[in-house]
């Protein structure tokens, strides 16, 4: 074992759609900024609310094509990446940092959660169908009680 780990998981709201940039070469980078939100109650009862805003950065081909065509403002996402610090040079020569989680390769994926999201085009994915309920045999138009619909 390599005694060290660089595995973040998160579950938030995109906070603007994607950004799909291109290199010279063709393959897509998306960058996103990912909301989480932890919610308490202080000691007086009082309703408290913190939000972390996260970049991402995707270089996986598949789940650019998916963000790119499914994934909107507002949508809820998990995500498994890893954590990189860039640093660069601004314009005034000072030296900055910038932490992001970084999908690539196959140590990452994203999963689009929740339903279809209010102004989405019909040519969008309807959201996975919810098992049916239960019903009894009398119910399916059936009068025998041997009926079981597994």
């Amino acid at each position: 074992m390599s005694g060290s780990v660089n595995k973040v998981i998160l579950i938030g709201n995109l906070g603007a759609d994607p950004e799909i940039r291109h290199t010279q070469d063709g393959k897509a980078i998306a960058n996103l900024r990912l909301a989480t939100t932890e919610t308490w109650r202080s000691k007086d009862g009082e309703r408290k609310e913190r939000t972390e805003w996260h970049r991402v950065v995707i270089f996986n081909e598949g789940l650019c094509n998916v963000v790119e065509s499914y994934a909107k403002k507002g949508a809820k996402l998990y995500i498994e990446g890893q954590l990189q610090t860039r640093k660069w040079t601004d314009k005034d020569g000072v030296e900055k940092y910038s932490t992001e989680v970084v999908l690539q390769g196959f140590n990452s994926s994203l999963v689009l959660l929740g339903g279809r999201a209010k102004g989405d085009s019909d040519d969008a994915p309807a959201p996975a169908a919810k098992p049916a309920a239960r019903r009894s045999s009398a119910e399916m138009g059936r009068d025998d009680d041997s009926f079981i619909p597994f």
